[in-house]
């Protein structure tokens, strides 16, 4: 089974109706996860155990929205942990160095050509960094910019892997985009 959401339906498979356990709640004649979980049976009895935040660690891939830039570096306010919501205030800060950026072509990376403040973005812990921050890699081709705004206000839309177009504009933007999931 998979993460659900609260208030998400729970598929119940075939047989007798399972006994509700914690984070398990029925409406409309649906049972349904209360919590962030992944449905569990122990026996006849159906729960939806809370799962943890936890702090990055190497190779935990994560989310961050980009709060400050400088030509060598990107900082980010991380609030997913390996598809894990952080609690409100409990965000990690990353840095995205320039030679982590790409895999390729290290040494002509812009970070104003690849990140821009409040886009969010993906990315992997490569290590502890120093004691404020984590150091993060966008260097593989599922990781960089998953979602930005453009200066006119829209969502902006991938249309290669380092540029975005607003759709009321026409505009392009210069990113370091993440290949979207499923593609």
């Amino acid at each position: 089974m998979s993460l659900l959401l609260p208030g998400q339906p729970i598929p119940i498979p075939r047989g007798p109706a399972p006994q509700l356990g914690p984070g398990t709640y029925v409406r409309d004649n649906q049972v349904r996860s209360s919590i962030l979980g992944i449905p569990q049976f122990e026996g006849a009895t159906l729960s939806v155990p809370r799962i943890r935040p936890h702090a990055p660690s190497p190779n935990s891939v994560v989310l961050g929205a980009v709060t400050r830039l400088s030509p060598v570096q990107a900082l980010i306010s991380i609030s997913v942990v390996d598809g894990v919501p952080l609690p409100a205030g409990e965000e990690f800060t990353g840095v995205i160095r320039t030679q982590d950026v790409r895999a390729t072509e290290k040494d002509r990376v812009k970070i104003g050509d690849c990140f821009r403040g409040g886009d969010v973005v993906r990315g992997v812990v490569i290590s502890l960094g120093d004691a404020r921050s984590y150091f993060v890699t966008t260097a593989r081709n599922d990781l960089g910019v998953i979602f930005a705004t453009s200066e006119a206000g829209a969502t902006l839309e991938p249309v290669s892997w380092q540029e975005m177009r607003c759709p009321k504009t026409g505009n392009l933007e210069k990113r370091k985009c993440a290949k979207p999931e499923g593609l």
